[in-house]
């Protein structure tokens, strides 16, 4: 809901703040004043073209703001977000959108949005949750076909709802297995060289047959190998000291002698015992390692003269594997893991097959949705074509006929319906496009019908119509009111008129007043209630506000609208 718009230097008005609040806004005024303004205001709140033209004579530039009321989460909380900017909870879970647009003198144009710069395309993502306006020759709405075939969904939504939710499901499942039918037949000769090069790569797995940390262990092979010779020498060298065969003293003997020179005297002393003790160990672990570098040396002897180069062979064989895969552990998780991707690669033919049976079912299944889908928004297209043009009979258009088609469209997420809104303006008219067979009135007169017959279906919560009772008077405008008032019962409605008939079911009514110069200013926009309004009233009846005829006609109306609304 629009809670106030303020206007500076735009078009004649310098400066006006509009009160608006909830129910049925009516906006009047002289010719020339300015309230059409408004609506050009609104307009580019909500993302339209900025127009230099647009900016009062002598300003640097105009700008206009606007203060919703919008819940306090949802999709424009959210958008809002998306843009930097916040909306500000004021209680019972709604909030305060700030939204503004100013345009220079030379057409730059800039947009805020929730406190923080936004581009334009912002505002215009917004007016699609915020904002309807039905102007002489901006009928966007009827004239969009996905607004026309959304309009009838919000009409026939108890039974086109569970309808539409099926075909979307069963729309999404067949895509997605046509999806995954076409990768697997688009990229078939890519899968089964993947297949071959992947059962190679197993085959040469397997011959290999490498394991975990075998590079390692034989690179440490090959280095033994290699110096084997240096390797005899210095453990002969290191066993000889140790425990040597010839009469050379060794490390075993010396340390058993010392042992047994302090054992000799260890009473004496009983220090020497620990240290006699310290050396009986000694010896026992150089005993042990001579032993140990016997082992080493035989295992040395058992070497045989083509072992290294058996090492280098297979060192060469696990060089081939790494080059091939990056790692040896990339190449033994493709040996683990390999297996499945080839049977998943190799049962390709017998998927294909499959799938396309489950595509041709899921397309059958299709196929029932989007016939149910189109038979649901066929019956709701003729009770809405009736009910439209109930209404249309009582606004100034008694011989007019809508016709709410339904043709067969481009297959899509919402179905396979292209819904036209046609208008047959008299008898014998063949139904055509409304937005090419309806006048500017006409076409605004048809929109309010169709938001009065599907108010409080979950559309957008504020309309705004620009002298939608152009070319009426009397008691269509009666009627006009009547249905203003009652869309206004589940949205806010903002009515730009010259007629009293219309203004007189507002619960709101706001007077735009040219001041002597010819300007608009702050003072110029007044909320208008007793005397006042009678007077406005009375200028929009006779054009003379003090007229004791036109006052007294206007009481009428009043009290006409008062009572009904």
């Amino acid at each position: 809901m629009i809670e106030q718009i303020a206007l500076r230097d735009l078009g004649v008005i310098a400066d006006a703040t509009l009160p608006m609040g909830p129910g049925f806004t009516a906006i009047t005024g002289e010719t020339g004043a300015g309230k059409t303004m408004v609506v050009t205001g609104l307009g580019l709140l909500m993302g339209a073209r900025s127009d230099a033209g647009t900016v009062r004579s002598g300003a640097d530039q105009a700008a206009v703001e606007g203060v919703w009321i919008v819940p306090e989460s949802g999709a424009v909380a959210d958008r809002v977000a998306d843009a930097g900017g916040e909306v500000e909870p004021i209680g019972a879970g709604r909030a305060e959108l700030y939204l503004a647009r100013t345009v220079t003198a030379e057409g730059r144009s800039r947009a805020s949005v929730g406190g923080r710069t936004a581009p334009a395309g912002v505002l215009a993502d917004l007016a699609e949750h915020l904002v309807v306006v039905h102007g002489q020759s901006d009928q966007l709405r009827l004239r969009s076909g996905a607004a026309q075939r959304d309009a009838l969904d919000r009409f026939g939504a108890e039974s086109i709802g569970p309808a539409l939710a099926r075909y979307r499901a069963d729309f999404d499942a067949a895509r997605a297995l046509r999806t995954e039918l076409d990768e697997l037949t688009t990229h078939r000769d890519e899968r089964a060289r993947e297949a071959d090069d992947l059962r190679a790569a197993l085959a040469e797995l397997e011959q290999v047959d490498p394991q975990p940390g075998e590079d390692v262990e034989l690179a440490q092979r090959a280095e033994r190998l290699a110096n084997a010779e240096e390797l005899r020498l210095a453990a002969t060298a290191a066993h000889e000291a140790l425990s040597g065969e010839d009469d050379a003293p060794d490390v075993v003997t010396l340390l058993a002698e010392a042992r047994r020179a302090l054992e000799r005297l260890a009473s004496s002393d009983p220090a020497l015992a620990a240290h006699a003790a310290t050396l009986e160990e000694l010896g026992y672990r150089a005993s042990d390692l001579a032993t140990d570098l016997s082992g080493y040396l035989a295992d040395l002897d058992e070497t045989g003269p083509h072992e290294l180069a058996a090492v280098e062979e297979r060192r060469a064989a696990i060089a081939a594997i790494v080059r091939a895969h990056g790692t040896l552990a990339d190449a033994l998780a493709l040996r683990t893991e390999g297996g499945l991707r080839l049977a998943e690669l190799d049962d390709d033919g017998d998927r294909v097959e499959r799938l396309a049976a489950e595509v041709a079912a899921a397309e059958a299944t299709l196929d029932e949705s989007a016939a149910a889908l189109t038979a649901a928004r066929t019956a709701a297209a003729e009770r809405l074509s009736d009910a439209v043009t109930t209404e249309l009979h009582a606004l100034a258009l008694p011989d007019a006929r809508v016709v709410v088609a339904v043709a067969p469209g481009t297959p899509g997420v919402a179905g396979r319906d292209e819904v036209s809104i046609l208008l047959a303006p008299h008898p014998g008219a063949e139904p055509r496009p409304v937005a090419k067979s309806a006048s500017g009135g006409e076409l605004s007169r048809v929109m309010l019908a169709i938001e009065v017959v599907i108010a409080g279906t979950g559309g957008v919560p504020t309309f705004v119509f620009d002298e939608i009772d152009a070319g009426i008077g009397g008691a269509a405008a009666i009627e006009v009111g009547r249905r203003l008032a009652s869309l206004a019962q589940a949205s806010q409605v903002i009515v730009v008129t010259h007629l009293a008939q219309v203004a007189a079911f507002a619960g709101n009514h706001l007077s735009v007043v040219k001041a002597s110069d010819g300007s608009v200013t702050a003072s110029s926009v007044r909320a208008l209630a007793g005397a006042e309004r009678e007077a406005e009233m009375a200028r929009l009846l006779s054009g003379l506000p003090d007229s004791p005829a036109a006052l007294e006609h206007a009481r009428e109306l009043l009290s006409l609208g008062g009572a009904e609304a």
